[in-house]
């Protein structure tokens, strides 16, 4: 991690939910971590990722609690240790899934998540007894936070999300495309995530020594990979979002525009994560929900747009990030709405 990456100041908030009725000690921990108390007060201030890191591990001991206090019941110092000792030992990452979710079930009480598998799709749903909206839609992006991030780590390999709904309103820091995907969805009936269930076939790649670095690094990887909302990844997407696709500029470009090698650019996205190709990906993704959302444009403009020189390679490619086509997705979004 390094002390340019940088976070919001709602996950800072969001650290010091346990201590909500204990001011001076989370006053205290701020210190501890860095970080001026004045600060929380400012919606567009943010911190360094390390920072964060700091006052999240502080918090999880204070309280003796890794999920922070959003759980009546919590998980105690070494719970997630113990949960990652037995997914290690998985033969596939459908196993693991199964397993990580077994494990946090263990410990949660009021939040919990189940695996389901219809067709292609695999689903993961939540469950969730807390009524404070706000608790919910934290302890639901921790939750989610955890297990996709062990998956990846898993599978040493990222796992797109190809469709997200919560029942929570937008929270205050926005949507992020490039963790929840395009096609989102807030205040719905309940919330899950859902993506290609061939990824639950891939083979578990982690073993016990690298397990042992990952303990190690884990809450930072975690806040570099899914709290740092204003990363290169996220740059080299919303630069690519704002211009045409056949005016996109090359690897090579952009790592030069941002004063970087190719190999440190490359180093760059996959420590949060992506490489050039899927952040690529995802923006075609994106243009392509966007469009179908909020436009009457022809599927064929849509694909023209999306990056495809056919309309039907559009339909193949939708096909396997949905499981439907595009004129139902389309239908499908205009009666929900």
């Amino acid at each position: 991690m390094q002390e340019k990456d940088s976070v919001a100041m709602y996950f800072v908030r969001a650290a010091l939910y346990g201590l909500r009725d204990d001011p001076q000690r989370g006053a205290q921990l701020l210190a501890l971590a860095g970080i001026a108390e004045p600060l929380l007060a400012d919606d567009k201030a943010r911190v360094a990722a390390t920072q964060l890191a700091k006052l999240w591990q502080a918090v999880a001991q204070e309280l003796d609690d890794e999920f922070l206090g959003y759980d009546s019941h919590g998980m105690p110092q070494g719970s997630f240790a113990l949960i990652c000792r037995g997914l290690i030992q998985a033969h596939s990452i459908g196993q693991a899934l199964r397993r990580c979710l077994s494990g946090l079930g263990l410990f949660l009480k009021d939040i919990r998540g189940s695996l389901s598998v219809r067709g292609d799709r695999a689903v993961i749903r939540l469950d969730n007894r807390q009524q404070d909206p706000l608790v919910r839609s934290i302890a639901e992006e921790i939750y989610l936070t955890v297990v996709l991030g062990l998956l990846c780590w898993l599978a040493g390999r990222r796992i797109p999300i190809d469709r997200s709904q919560f029942t929570h309103p937008r929270p205050a820091h926005g949507d992020d495309h490039l963790f929840w995907g395009p096609n989102l969805t807030f205040e719905a009936s309940h919330s899950e995530i859902e993506f290609a269930a061939s990824y639950l076939d891939l083979p578990v790649v982690q073993d016990l020594t690298s397990l042992k670095t990952f303990l190690r690094t884990s809450p930072q990887w975690l806040i570099v990979r899914f709290s740092n909302r204003q990363g290169l990844s996220s740059q080299v997407f919303k630069q690519l979002r704002d211009c045409r696709y056949e005016h996109w500029p090359t690897l090579a470009d952009i790592a030069k525009e941002h004063a970087l090698s190719i190999a440190s650019f490359r180093r760059q996205l996959q420590r949060e994560g992506f490489s050039f190709q899927e952040l690529k990906d995802e923006v075609r993704r994106s243009i392509a929900f966007e469009c179908l959302r909020n436009t009457d444009l022809s599927i064929t403009v849509i694909a023209e747009k999306a990056g495809f020189r056919e309309a039907s390679a559009f339909h193949r490619a939708f096909k396997q990030w949905t499981g439907d086509s595009p004129g139902n997705y389309r239908m499908k979004w205009r009666s929900s709405d």
